[in-house]
């Protein structure tokens, strides 16, 4: 998590597995997420890991967890600061994507592993935009989808250098949530 702690749904040598391979992911990026440069990083054998988590995949659907739990609360903290904000909401969903791309990424980039995820955790991510947008699910994935284009643009370095990304937000945010 934020504070570099991992949930208790872990033993205490799979948070270390865990933390580990966000650290890496941070600094080097989801291809440089292996087995081997995980084992590596803890200095043990790659097959040692197998102990904690069954393959790759359920590394990174811990990960995945972490993401969501963090933004969970970000998005949550930002609606008890500014109740009824989309703009407050955008912020910290963008603050938190920008603070950790990798991880953002990691999440967001292909399907999510809904079925391995905790119970509940996806929902509790929704709930600050669902209840900004009035429970309507059409605008909350609208809004949603804005946001992710313009995060992951921003990351992945689209925008031309003059590029007023404050405007263009603000512009984006008004045109779903007048």
């Amino acid at each position: 998590m934020a504070d570099g702690t991992v949930p208790d749904r872990l033993t205490p040598r799979a948070r270390e597995i865990a933390t580990a391979a966000r650290t890496l992911l941070e600094e080097s990026g989801p291809a440089a997420l292996t087995l081997r440069a995980l084992a590596d990083r803890l200095g043990i054998k790659a097959p040692s890991l197998y102990k904690h988590f069954p393959d790759k995949h359920a590394v990174e659907v811990e990960l995945i967890a972490q993401m969501l739990e963090e933004s969970a609360a970000a998005l949550e903290a930002a609606e008890a600061r500014a109740p009824g904000s989309v703009e407050a909401l955008a912020e910290a969903y963008r603050t938190y994507a920008i603070d950790h791309p990798h991880l953002y990424c990691l999440a967001t980039e292909r399907p999510l592993p809904r079925a391995a995820l905790p119970a509940g955790l996806e929902d509790r991510a929704a709930m600050p935009l669902m209840r900004v947008c009035g429970g309507d699910i059409d605008l909350a994935r609208s809004v949603w989808a804005f946001a992710h284009g313009m995060v992951i643009l921003e990351i992945h370095g689209r925008f031309p250098n003059d590029a007023d990304l404050a405007a263009a937000w603000k512009r984006g945010l008004k045109a779903f949530h007048p």
